[in-house]
């Protein structure tokens, strides 16, 4: 099984805007999300735009024998006083889970270097259960930190700065 991290271009926001709709859908229940009367759900198209504008942030799509398996969207972290890249949204389809590729894709993105922050909501049983498990075998240490911008977000750093 080859597992490649391919760095999208603007010309694919509208692929990953479609992909973001399964996204969308897989955490409706827990979210309690309805669709719009268009039948999808809301996406804050300024703030996807931003993975193609912004320093730092990316939109990489996951290819798995190069067949489109899911997404990486990647933030600069925008917290006060937190200097790292945000592992913002990791979405793989129901087809390739399980198969150790979201644990291969954070081991490579992590092990790039730098800190990075970690952040999920408890409420979303599998994102929570992967990245509680991803964190507990992160060799680079990892801190929790209880920025003021969302309650319910559990935050992590990962490679923290000693100070």
């Amino acid at each position: 099984m080859q597992i490649e991290l391919v760095p999208t271009t603007d010309e694919q926001l509208p692929l990953i805007r479609n992909l973001y709709q399964f996204y969308a859908y897989e955490s409706s229940d827990w979210e309690q999300e309805d669709v719009e009367v268009d039948g999808r759900f809301y996406i804050h198209e300024p703030h996807l735009q931003r993975y193609w504008q912004e320093s730092d942030w990316s939109a990489q799509l996951i290819l798995v024998d190069g067949f489109i398996a899911g997404f990486l969207l990647i933030e600069r972290s925008e917290l006060p006083g937190i200097d790292a890249l945000e592992l913002a949204d990791l979405f793989i389809l129901k087809k390739y889970r399980r198969l150790g590729i979201g644990r291969v894709l954070v081991q490579q993105v992590l092990a790039s270097g730098g800190t990075w922050l970690m952040r999920f909501y408890g409420q979303d049983e599998l994102a929570a259960a992967f990245c509680r498990q991803m964190l507990s075998e992160v060799p680079l240490g990892t801190r929790q930190i209880w920025p003021e911008d969302d309650a319910e977000l559990l935050s992590y750093l990962v490679n923290p700065p000693l100070h």
